[in-house]
């Protein structure tokens, strides 16, 4: 680091660096240029565009080993000047000038103005971002105009708000997009620099505590019965088949499936042994020679999902069109930063979204055939890191998928089975078994808020805002695998799952302290709340397509 690493930078000329299309990230108040990192990064270099610009210390605290955050020593360029403020990343639309060597012609933060709710804030509406000499900062010039293109305006100020129907025909998704805002600034604490400051302070201080209880120690005994559930699943099913019982043993396929997942998320999050190699390892036996999916995908989009987490434009987790739209701002046929391509809210999709609360159980059924998809997407195309310490995984994750379609494509089902008949019954029944980990996996966001609240919002703030828990008996721990403790788990993703329901009192205890409100249902509870979102916005899709037949047929056209 040398002389270069004792460097002060202003924000302004952070803000040049950006411009010169520089990755520039603040971690501690060091500033980092990590350009250098993201083609090596494992979790893929979208969670890193996602925090540029920003102060990142709690993202990177939560989601790194130790070692890790050591190594980032080496792409420190200098310290910060003052209080950091926050810009809006160029893959969110950020827009970047050039230094000339002048602090005083800094622009104003963008701001939302809710006039009664709240102070001035930053915004971060969907303004396109400007050219960069980088583009792989910066998005290609013709997506950024298909983005911009694509989204209906931002949020700017409130002086009136007329309701959603403002007379016959006419739908206001600005004034859905606004209220959304207004109800999250009412309920949550003020969005003002120290209040937020004060807030990630004593979430790192929760942090020291929670490690001092030694709850990011792992128990092996709890891991020690996982294996003996996952093994007799295994035998049990395996018996099954050879005595004929088919579907039988396709039910305990599935719930092997089921189970497994809890155990590769884990180590997806190196919750298990905390050693990135040794975990990923295992998490790649389990999820890919095991269960036929990528673990490399899952942590490429599931690292994004913690930093944007239900951000519609952002969170792959939440993007499912043309299926569901947990948020109107689908209707505006998105620019997901993530796919890097315009989820377009076509025909079939204004069909099935008007139909999802009913849809909802019956897709997911489904799930896991689309997962099979995303992670050979991956493999074959390649998006993991190619080079770096996690490049060979991809080769051992390919090898993962050979044996997982010998074991269960070759030996289940074409040499287990008699008729092409019971093949079909038995892929359906192993695979529509695991649909209770779909509806565990949205449950825990699909209710949650989609609102930007902006760049000031600290980390923690944000992932109680949009996360939910679930509560149920401890006797039921192994059937949710720990995903119960969802936002528990979004605040700190690498205390080991058995761990959880004792962290939960510490979090129940920081949110009263701070006045962060901790949303925590039954499962009943949890599923009526997503059945009603989705229900809320398919209403909203039938007003907007009634709204468009009506100027069609008036014979008016533009935008809604």
């Amino acid at each position: 680091m040398g002389k270069l690493a004792d460097r002060t930078f202003t924000r302004r000329q952070v803000e040049g660096l950006i411009a010169d299309g520089k990755g520039i990230i603040v971690y501690d108040s060091n500033v980092l240029s990590v350009n250098a990192w993201m083609k090596f990064h494992p979790g893929g270099d979208k969670a890193i565009r996602h925090m540029i610009g920003r102060d990142a210390t709690d993202e990177i605290n939560v989601l790194h080993s130790e070692e890790a955050r050591r190594r980032m020593k080496s792409f420190i360029i200098g310290k910060i000047e003052g209080q950091w403020r926050n810009f809006l990343p160029p893959i969110q639309g950020g827009e970047f000038r050039a230094y000339n060597g002048e602090e005083d012609d800094e622009k104003p933060t963008p701001t939302i103005e809710i006039p009664e709710l709240c102070e001035t804030q930053s915004s971060s509406g969907s303004s396109s971002p400007t050219s960069s000499a980088d583009e792989n900062i910066v998005l290609d010039p013709s997506l950024r105009r298909r983005r911009a293109g694509s989204l209906s305006s931002s949020v700017t100020s409130i002086s009136e708000t007329p309701g959603p129907v403002g007379g016959p025909g006419t739908f206001d998704a600005d004034y859905l997009t606004r209220k959304a805002i207004e109800e999250d600034i009412a309920k949550y604490p003020s969005l003002d620099y120290n209040t937020q400051k004060e807030i990630a302070i004593k979430y790192r201080a929760l942090e020291a505590q929670i490690r001092a209880e030694g709850l990011f120690n792992c128990n092996y005994w709890a891991y020690a019965r996982e294996v003996t559930r996952y093994t007799a699943l295994f035998v049990g099913a395996m018996i099954c088949l050879k005595y004929g019982w088919y579907k039988t043993s396709a039910f305990l396929v599935g719930c092997f499936w089921h189970q497994l997942v809890f155990a590769a998320h884990d180590a997806g999050h190196m919750g298990i042994t905390h050693n990135f190699q040794v975990d990923t390892c295992m998490g790649i036996v389990i999820a890919n020679f095991l269960g036929g999916l990528s673990l490399g995908w899952w942590k490429r989009s599931h690292n994004v999902h913690h930093i944007v987490t239900n951000d519609p434009e952002h969170d792959p987790d939440i993007e499912h069109l043309p299926f569901f739209a947990i948020s109107h701002r689908f209707f505006g046929s998105v620019f997901s930063t993530y796919y890097e391509r315009v989820l377009p809210y076509d025909a079939f999709a204004k069909l099935c979204v008007r139909y999802q609360h009913y849809l909802y159980y019956p897709i997911l059924l489904f799930g896991r055939f689309n997962l099979y998809r995303l992670s050979l997407e991956y493999l074959i195309m390649g998006l993991g890191p190619r080079r770096g310490v996690a490049a060979w995984h991809r080769y051992f994750e390919l090898s993962g998928l050979v044996v997982f379609w010998y074991w269960f494509g070759y030996g289940v089902l074409y040499h287990g089975l008699e008729t092409n008949w019971q093949r079909f019954v038995y892929v359906m029944i192993s695979h529509m078994v695991t649909m209770p980990l779909h509806v565990q996996i949205t449950l825990s966001h699909f209710a949650m808020s989609t609102s930007d609240l902006g760049v000031n919002e600290s980390f923690a703030q944000k992932m109680l805002r949009t996360t939910m828990d679930v509560d149920c008996s401890e006797w039921l721990d192994f059937f949710h695998g720990g995903l119960q403790f969802q936002a528990i788990h979004h605040l700190y993703p690498r205390i080991p799952r058995h761990n959880l329901r004792r962290t939960q009192k510490l979090v129940i205890e920081f949110c009263k302290d701070v006045g962060i409100p901790y949303a925590i249902w039954d499962f009943y509870r949890g599923n009526r709340e997503i059945i009603g979102r989705l229900a809320e916005v398919a209403r909203q899709a039938q007003l907007l397509a009634d709204c468009q037949a009506h100027m069609a047929k008036a014979g008016e056209y533009g935008h809604f």
